[in-house]
């Protein structure tokens, strides 16, 4: 797996709280709902480098494998 990098945030207390019940809500941490968000803003943009498709692994049964 990559390295995450790391970085200070600061966001209005308000915020965060709201931030922190959305990511409750769906079960996931606060760090992982701002990754979840700013993940989909950025494929929604086009800038989220795309990622070279994965060739299937040996014995799998996925579309043309049957």
């Amino acid at each position: 797996m990559a390295q995450r990098k790391t970085f200070p945030l600061r966001l209005d207390p308000a915020i965060y709280q709201a931030l922190q019940r959305w990511a409750d809500s769906e079960l996931r941490s606060a760090n992982g709902q701002i990754e979840f968000l700013l993940r989909h803003a950025l494929q929604e943009a086009g800038r989220l480098p795309q990622k070279p498709p994965t060739p299937p692994r040996a014995g799998s049964t996925g579309p043309g494998n049957e």
